[in-house]
């Protein structure tokens, strides 16, 4: 069995994201004005601005200048999205859609996205080719060996739900720097430009409290934790990536399944 050890980014972070004002609505435009007032609350719904509550309809039409009705119109087709939940003497509250992995494969945040019927899309924050370093041990390379490094900020929609770290060797990646990255999965991107078909890998997976910086970037609550998943991949006998993906712990669960007793 290989034995995998991290090396994790433990720098101190900022406070967390500061609600930001309501967008002034166009009343010129052709969108109507409950379509423009959903896409302004998707966005701050994202940022977590709504993570203590949601404004009551009273708060968003003052804040909006647009009549109850409008507000209304609005809450509406966000709740028919599955964004929020409207109940009779609670009011308004956020919808909290969690993804569930069965734990006899290895995951696929792209998979279980878009089977939800969301968006989904990546944002590379980093790729580059450097020298494996603390990385070799895994990919069974020597530390001065070439891999290419992948950073991506996954999305549902507009919501940040992971962010993943890999390495992988460069003589089998290095066509994945003419690969549009920001959608899709990874792996069928290793097909199409370097010919290179996954075959299966391992997984370690642990709960842990995120630093800030990571609580920051995925719009997580305070109280919520992450799963840190620690994965090794194979074509054959050869390794072919290392990543470490830290996800949201209130929007992901990992399922486990098993026959019933004789």
């Amino acid at each position: 069995m290989r034995s995998v050890t991290p090396v994790l980014d433990r720098s101190p972070g900022k406070a967390g994201r500061s609600p930001q004002p309501p967008r002034s609505l166009d009343r010129s435009s052709p969108l109507p004005l409950w379509s423009q007032l959903v896409d302004d609350l998707r966005l701050r719904v994202a940022r977590g601005e709504f993570d203590q509550a949601f404004p009551t309809e009273s708060i968003l039409g003052q804040s909006y200048g647009v009549s109850r009705q409008t507000v209304r119109e609005a809450l509406r087709h966000l709740t028919q999205d599955g964004l929020l939940i409207r109940e009779r003497g609670r009011g308004t509250t956020l919808a909290v859609p969690q993804l569930e992995q069965p734990l006899h494969a290895l995951y696929s945040l792209a998979q279980s996205v878009t089977e939800r019927g969301w968006r989904e899309h990546s944002e590379v924050r980093g790729l580059s080719t450097e020298p494996a370093g603390v990385h070799a041990a895994p990919l069974e390379l020597d530390a001065d060996d070439p891999v290419l490094a992948l950073q991506r900020l996954r999305f549902a929609a507009d919501e940040p739900l992971s962010f993943d770290r890999s390495w992988l060797p460069a003589d089998l990646a290095g066509g994945l720097v003419d690969a549009d990255l920001s959608t899709g999965m990874l792996y069928d991107h290793l097909v199409e430009h370097c010919e290179v078909r996954v075959t299966g890998g391992t997984e370690v997976i642990r709960p842990r409290n995120p630093t800030s910086d990571e609580r920051r970037l995925l719009h997580l609550p305070r109280s919520e934790a992450i799963f840190q998943v620690e994965r090794l991949v194979f074509a054959g006998d050869r390794p072919v990536e290392f990543r470490i993906s830290h996800i949201r712990g209130d929007r992901y669960a990992f399922r486990a399944e098993w026959p019933g007793h004789a």
